[in-house]
């Protein structure tokens, strides 16, 4: 089966070595890009983009020849060789055998100009790009089989995103700027004159909801938070222009300089006291206990199952889960932005206030439990909080809520191991379903403050059950679920 042609428009050069850079990061050993057309179509000029691309995202800066000459050029990254060949020489198909070409074809990224001369060489799973002039421009025109299909909706929502962008009035060039565990992905983009934006891509095809985005993003607004402006949003393509709020990160900034920590953290508290003790935003769904117990049932479905073989135990947990959250005193639920930590959080210190801190990705918000996001912000899955840091903002939190010192840390306990035993369903599951396996290496920090949550003694009867059902991350347990990475499509 073939996938149906996708046409892209080339208006300018620029535009055919932007298409080179899209397609670059979605290439892999093995695959092979047969680039036809006449001569001056720009079949060099996408090669050279392409391969310059793959270099530049491992630091280097290299000039790209044309291989007119030499027939084939090849280039060593990090995870594969590149090939470039021009067979515009070739006399005979066996000479493609002479240069090497089709050993590489198993093996590297392979860039082939004028691919007809490959004669019965030529491969079937291969992408052909067909560069030529239809009238009103220069097109390209890429077909290919099936498993092609991934890069033509990768590239095909590329080619909207530069619509969407250009009627914004930022019709300009666009650099990677962060992704996630989601398939939501960032790109800054920059004018000539200097000043800068974001653009948030999430495919509604993948089960992201600007929507709810915008929503919070607007209510954070209106209290005086520095949630990023909106400068043009396309809610039904999933597509949203926004104010860049820089490169601080609180993450970068301790990276810097670890004294920051307690005065950023305070302020990053301040934020959380701003949202909970305003009306929260309506119609938001609840996370409440029973919610929260049910999502750890994949801290066994993937967890369990990639270190036991058995994904059981699932009902045992929730089960335990569920008992844990019930003892807590009742209290009225909070506007929570469930993903609150150093990773999503700026420091802008020309703003005053709570505005000094930028806040990103808060798109799940709901209504939970008045001290999930401070758990989120003091046991960090990515990063160590200082133990002395946890403890001051644990009492700056107190005193501003009028919380009594024991039940705060039984509630930030209990949350906590909730946190915790989903956020290994999670990670288990990026690494053996999606294919991630740089989220194994959390596990262990994930773990030693699973265990420490563990240890309140209102927690007993939880921490036997995790002790029965869920083997810790030693480092043989980590290299066995990245062994096993990509490999599991259903639990």
């Amino acid at each position: 089966m073939t996938c149906p042609p996708l046409r892209i428009a080339l208006p300018s050069a620029e535009a055919t070595a932007t298409l080179g850079a899209r397609l670059a990061p979605l290439l892999g050993p093995g695959d092979v890009v047969l680039l036809a057309g006449p001569i001056g179509a720009g079949k060099t000029h996408l090669a050279r983009a392409l391969i310059q691309a793959r270099l530049a995202a491992e630091g280097r800066y290299e000039d790209v020849p044309s291989p007119t000459f030499t027939l084939v050029q090849t280039y060593a990254t990090a995870t594969t060789e590149i090939w470039h060949a021009d067979l515009y020489r070739l006399t005979h198909p066996d000479e493609v055998w002479e240069l090497g070409l089709e050993a590489a074809f198993d093996t590297a990224i392979c860039l082939v100009e004028w691919p007809d001369r490959l004669g019965r060489a030529t491969p079937a799973d291969a992408l052909l790009v067909t560069l030529a002039d239809d009238g009103a421009g220069r097109v390209a025109v890429l077909s290919g089989p099936d498993r092609w299909a991934g890069v033509f909706a990768r590239l095909d929502r590329a080619a909207a995103a530069d619509a969407f962008c250009a009627a914004a009035g930022w019709d300009v060039p666009r650099a990677f700027l962060a992704g996630d565990a989601s398939a939501r992905r960032y790109e800054r983009l920059t004018r000539a004159a200097g000043d800068t934006a974001v653009l948030m891509d999430a495919p509604p095809d993948a089960g992201e909801d600007v929507g709810a985005f915008l929503r919070v993003d607007a209510h954070l607004r209106a209290l005086g938070l520095s949630a990023p402006a909106v400068l043009a949003a396309d809610a039904a393509a999933g597509l949203v222009l926004l104010e860049d709020l820089g490169d601080s990160l609180f993450t970068r900034l301790l990276a810097e300089d670890p004294g920051r920590e307690a005065a950023l953290y305070a302020a990053a508290v301040d934020v959380l006291l701003t949202v909970a003790r305003a009306a929260p935003l309506p119609g938001l769904p609840v996370y409440d206990a029973a919610a929260m117990a049910a999502a750890v049932a994949p801290a066994a479905a993937w967890y369990r199952l990639a270190l036991t073989g058995a994904a059981d135990g699932a009902a045992e947990l929730t089960g335990a889960m569920g008992a844990a959250l019930a003892a807590l005193p009742p209290e009225p639920a909070v506007m929570i932005l469930r993903d609150y930590h150093a990773d999503n959080l700026l420091w802008l210190p020309d703003r005053a206030g709570v505005a000094r801190v930028g806040v990103l990705d808060f798109q799940l918000a709901m209504l939970g439990h008045p001290v999930f996001d401070l758990v989120s912000l003091l046991q960090d899955a990515r990063r160590d909080v200082a133990p002395g840091t946890q403890a001051a903002m644990i009492a700056r939190f107190a005193s501003a809520t009028g919380r009594d010192p024991a039940a705060l840390a039984l509630a930030c306990a209990t949350v906590g191991a909730q946190r915790h035993l989903r956020i290994l369903g999670v990670f288990a599951r990026l690494s053996l379903h999606v294919g991630k396996p740089g989220y194994a290496d959390f596990l262990p920090r994930i773990w030693r403050d699973l265990q420490a949550d563990l240890a309140h003694p209102a927690l007993a009867g939880l921490a036997a059950v995790v002790a029965r059902l869920l083997p810790p991350p030693t480092p043989s347990n980590i290299q066995r679920i990245k062994d096993q990475c990509g490999t599991i499509p259903t639990p």
